[in-house]
């Protein structure tokens, strides 16, 4: 599940996060692992929340709230996935084959250097684009390229996101490989 808010409750012994889940499900009393930038903690899920009724277990497509007990604010926020122990972790780099939009849609040149703001799920991350054999990518034209990220973010491979350039919609792409 994407963390797309994060609640402090009972002054900061629970915490609601609220998202969609992507694939499998959660069930009450699970152990949930928090995955993005200073991440990496585990807690167990309290109660399960879909459109305030408590509910034990919630399964794909579902937008729900997750209560977590004596989960520290600091540790979770926007853009964090929640996840079965071990099932995804965070990457600071990654290769993808990106593709820009046209000039008229907000695609601009792309050369090696350029930070980028990369979206996906319900994080964004200032990452340097390096070009592999190619000087520059074209508006309507696409490569594969290798992105560092300012902070790791939770990733697999085969996901897709977006991406911003000079502050405007400039394209998208699917990660290829993970670092191992």
């Amino acid at each position: 599940m994407s963390v797309e808010d994060v609640f402090c409750l009972q002054q900061g012994r629970m915490l609601m996060l609220t998202g969609r889940i992507e694939r499998g499900r959660v069930c009450k009393g699970d152990e949930v692992e928090i995955v993005g930038p200073g991440g990496g903690a585990t807690a167990r899920v309290a109660d399960i929340d879909a459109s305030h009724v408590r509910i034990d277990e919630a399964c794909a497509d579902m937008h729900i709230g997750v209560l977590l007990r004596g989960t520290a604010a600091e540790v979770v926020a926007r853009g964090h996935v929640l996840a079965a122990p071990g099932s995804i972790s965070a990457h600071g780099c990654f290769t993808a084959d990106i593709t820009l939009l046209s000039e008229e849609q907000g695609g601009a040149d792309v050369v090696s250097g350029d930070r980028l703001r990369v979206h996906t799920r319900s994080a964004a991350v200032w990452g340097t684009v390096t070009l592999h054999g190619v000087d520059v990518v074209r508006p309507l034209h696409g490569a594969e390229v290798t992105v560092a990220l300012e902070e790791p973010m939770a990733l697999e491979e085969a996901q897709p996101f977006a991406f911003r350039h000079h502050g405007r919609a400039a394209g998208s792409g699917t990660v290829l490989r993970l670092p191992r």
